[in-house]
């Protein structure tokens, strides 16, 4: 593998490179011939490029070539005749010495009937749903129908060839995902503050930089929120304190669902953020860390009736989009968004198909999170128990070794927790999160909960034939509280969102030790650092996948928004002073992570089974105990849990140590009864969050010899990790 550095060098010099040789078509004569149906958008070869788009119900299709980004004005319009460039419902063209780089837009005409669900307009200029990229600027707001004069400021589709990339032997890594540990990330944000450091801040390039930090965190995959081509413009809110105007700076919006985008990228050039993007995805990868992609394909930009028209609706609306039976000129809006898209139409999953394919062939990513992906298993009629597209995306040949991971709900009272139709689908556990925050918290009789969720929720899974493999345990996402907030905030403080602090959820339960917000009384301070340790060591000794948020290991704070999902500044950014001046937190969670990773008990593929099979003496596969070391009650269990993992249990790939976990949630300390480990073996400390120095957390090697092998008092609010050597 190459050195970050040696990589990083690399890149540059093909910045360098990328910028020089950039040149657009001559246009001036072209010659066009009737070309072929092709689903790919756009092919090029060595004599042009062939153009293919999909329109059932046009009567009339328009392909407009652009000579240059700022082009006011098309240079040519080929008319696609119906009848010699179209072949059953796609629209074709060749068009012969157009070369990667050169920019186009569409027009269609048909029937103008909202009622029946048909809004085709020959005036709008729409972009091809699968435009490989966009050109600068990524503001999409410029198209008007009939009033679009001046096309210097919208941006146009990009002609891609993905040949002309070197991917060397680079490949997905098809990490298994009991060794996945899952950083959510935005992509933007991870460097963008002045604070980074990076050359290249809020781009691929700025990730690339800080990878060097990422393999020193030790996780295995960073999964990105949306970075498929969105208007970060479409938000039109300001905040009502500086009067500044807010973005849609996570993304959820789609626009281009097979083009990167464009503002994440340091080279502006026409394609440079796909050449980009590839660079970042093969150092990624030369690190050993998968890339994820967060998709959204509930929903798309365009909105509701009063929406704005950018390709889908112009080009076929009756079809992308769920529409209300018999008043088909409104929308169904289960994705809260304005639309909710049609997907179990055999020609929308086709094309939601084609592009989780090309993100995995021609970009090299190894999974994808959907964006509420509930929304995926409706059809006109309702729920879909075997929904075509998601047994499709679970089945299909290309995309059975990727991880496919579901927001398994949607805002029209879609909840699949445990039961997400599909087959192999992980899913995000509110269920792991909601149960551990208030164990954590202290919340009465929260411990039989807990210790489902720890131990892999087999009451969600078992059922479905699936592992605790299947579920993406998550104490914070980027919707909410961040780990830090969680123990700083009792209530959200969104007004910076201009909505009146209505927006965000309400029941977060969080607490924060007795005062709203940062503060310099020591001795709250060091109870939330207590907390957020818990927080760390719970999720981390827990079987299924574990996935935190970027800035959670260095108490990265949002002031308490727990919906900053139109905050493109400090308050999403992740502050890298933080690195520093949360040091300690830091090295704990790095301890953490080498402590699962090392240890197969921790991730499992299997639930728990019974008492061991072993012809030794060995525990079973796990074993729970009350504070005096007898078998507990679990109808009195209240504030506290404490259980043994067998080393040599069944399920397990390789033979292990014993580990002994405790855990006080109570105000109280408690003085616990330790179970025996196996014969001729004694137990050691590895974590104590009570402790307040670095040696909370101990590595392999340097852990401490208990003065008493039978009893230990874990002090209140506390976490105990013991292994047995």
């Amino acid at each position: 593998m190459l050195s970050v550095k040696s990589f990083l060098k690399t890149l540059k010099s093909s910045l360098i490179l990328s910028h020089s040789v950039v040149k657009y078509t001559d246009m001036s004569s072209i010659q066009t011939s009737s070309g072929k149906p092709l689903d790919d958008g756009t092919l090029v070869t060595k004599q042009g490029v062939y153009f293919s788009i999909f329109s059932r119900h046009a009567t009339q299709v328009f392909l407009e070539l652009f000579d240059s980004p700022d082009s006011a004005e098309p240079s040519h319009t080929i008319e696609l005749d119906p009848h010699k460039n179209k072949t059953g419902d796609l629209w074709h063209v060749f068009v012969e010495g157009l070369k990667p780089g050169a920019l186009y837009l569409y027009r269609a005409d048909g029937p103008n009937q909202p009622e029946k669900g048909l809004r085709f307009d020959k005036t709008q200029y729409l972009f091809d749903p699968r435009a490989k990229a966009f050109t600068t600027g990524s503001v999409f707001r410029h198209l008007k129908p009939g009033k679009t004069k001046n096309l210097s400021k919208c941006p146009k589709c990009v002609v891609v060839d993905n040949e002309d990339y070197d991917w060397g032997d680079d490949k997905p890594l098809a990490i298994p995902l009991e060794r996945s540990i899952i950083y959510e990330m935005h992509l933007k944000g991870f460097t963008a503050s002045p604070t980074s450091g990076v050359e290249y801040p809020g781009t691929y390039r700025g990730a690339v930089e800080k990878i060097p930090y990422l393999q020193s965190l030790g996780i295995s995959a960073v999964e990105l929120l949306p970075v498929m081509e969105f208007d970060e413009y479409e938000n039109g809110n300001e905040n009502p304190r500086t009067g500044v105007r807010l973005k849609n700076f996570w993304g959820y919006s789609t626009i281009g669902f097979f083009a990167p985008k464009v503002g994440y990228a340091y080279d502006k050039t026409p394609g440079g953020c796909v050449r980009e993007f590839k660079d970042m995805v093969k150092a990624f990868h030369n690190a050993g860390i998968e890339v994820i992609l967060d998709v959204v394909f509930n929903h798309t930009a365009e909105g509701n009736e009063k929406g704005i028209t950018l390709n889908f609706r112009g080009l076929d609306n009756s079809i992308y989009y769920h529409l209300v039976k018999d008043q088909k000129q409104y929308y169904m809006n289960y994705s809260g968004c304005g639309n909710a898209v049609n997907a179990n139409h055999p020609v929308v999953q086709d094309f939601i198909i084609d592009c989780l394919r090309y993100w995995v062939t021609e970009m090299h990513v190894d999974g994808f999170r959907f964006d509420l992906a509930t929304e995926l298993t409706r059809d006109e009629k309702g729920f879909l128990s075997n929904a075509p597209l998601t047994k499709r995306i679970s089945e299909d040949s290309v995309l059975r070794n990727t991880k496919i991971i579901a927001e398994p709900w949607d805002c029209d009272g879609g909840y699949q927790v445990g039961m997400f139709p599909g087959g192999r689908w992980c899913e995000w556990n509110d269920h792991y999160r909601d149960g551990i925050r208030r164990f954590i918290r202290g919340d009465e009789y929260t411990s039989t909960e807990a210790a489902t969720r720890i131990t892999g929720s087999s009451d969600l899974y078992s059922g479905s034939n699936r592992g605790p493999i299947h579920s993406i345990n998550y104490i914070d996402a980027h919707d909410g509280f961040t780990m830090n907030d969680l123990v700083t905030y009792n209530y959200k403080h969104n007004e910076d969102n201009g909505e009146g602090n209505r927006d965000g959820n309400d029941n977060n339960l969080s607490y924060n030790y007795g005062y709203e917000g940062a503060v310099l009384n020591p001795k709250i301070e060091r109870k939330r650092t207590k907390q957020v340790k818990n927080f760390f060591t719970t999720l981390f000794v827990s079987q299924g996948v574990p996935m935190f948020v970027a800035g959670d290991e260095v108490r990265r704070t949002q002031n308490g928004n727990n919906n900053a999902y139109c905050q493109d500044n400090e308050i999403s950014w992740f502050n890298w002073d933080n690195v520093k001046d949360n040091a300690s937190m830091l090295e704990f969670v790095q301890k953490l992570i080498a402590i699962r990773s090392k240890h197969p008990v921790f991730h499992r593929r299997n639930f728990f089974g019974g008492p061991s099979t072993s012809q030794f003496n060995n525990p079973p596969d796990i074993s729970w105990f009350d504070v005096d070391g007898t078998i507990p009650d679990w109808n009195k269990m209240n504030r506290y849990l404490s259980f043994r993992l067998g080393g040599k249990a069944t399920g397990l790939q390789k033979e292990d140590n014993d580990f002994f976990v405790a855990m006080n949630m109570d105000i109280h300390d408690l003085t616990i009864t330790i179970p025996q480990p196996s014969a001729g073996r004694k137990w050691y400390r590895l974590v104590d969050t009570s402790i307040e120095n670095r040696t909370c957390a101990l590595l392999s090697g340097q852990e401490e010899g208990l003065n008493s092998q039978e009893h230990y008092v874990i002090l209140a609010n506390s976490i105990l990790v013991l292994i047995a050597k």
